[in-house]
């Protein structure tokens, strides 16, 4: 029997991982079987055990995927265009359902909460890097604000559908302008 290159592994191992998403995303943790995975996948489950040995060892990989696209600076067009990405991946792909569903369960998983905390941090870090020239007595204070409020918006996205960014941009500008 050949043998598979990493290749292959990695591209069985990322069709788990994004039919996990797709089915998370619509279904949720909760009412997500193993046995719905495999068949959103269209791989066996034995080919789904390679990879992972529980529902809980995917919901993690699904998080390690898991960024936004950060503004690389904190100018009003940057802050709009953010908040904007944030909208479309909401309303394209459920995303901001994704993202709550991951903040609930890691509540309660300290793995994924390790891993969230993780990609907080350096969504912190990144913005108060933005800002740490102009504000440096509070880049971090700022920068915790600011995720915080970007945070918001997706939850809010998740609960009550697809929302005008224009009041979240004005209030994370209000918060770097301080």
């Amino acid at each position: 029997m050949p043998k598979v290159g990493q290749a292959y592994l990695d591209a069985r191992r990322n069709q788990i991982v994004d039919a996990a998403r797709a089915r998370f995303t619509s279904h949720g943790f909760a009412r997500t079987s193993m046995a719905d995975i495999v068949a959103e996948s269209g791989l066996s489950t034995g080919s789904i055990y390679r990879y992972f040995t529980s529902k809980d060892e995917i919901i993690i990989a699904v998080c390690e995927q898991g960024s936004e696209a950060f503004p690389s600076a904190l100018t009003v067009e940057a802050v709009n265009d953010f908040l904007e990405h944030v909208r479309a991946m909401a309303r394209e792909k459920g995303h901001a359902r994704l993202v709550a569903q991951i903040y609930a369960e890691a509540a309660l998983s300290p793995a994924l909460a390790a891993i969230v905390a993780k990609q907080l941090a350096v969504m912190r870090e990144a913005v108060a890097d933005l800002i740490r020239d102009d504000r440096q007595d509070d880049a971090e204070e700022i920068a915790e604000a600011f995720v915080t409020i970007g945070i918001g918006y997706s939850q809010q996205l998740a609960v009550r559908g697809d929302l005008d960014p224009a009041p979240f941009a004005r209030a994370l500008m209000s918060v770097l302008q301080g």
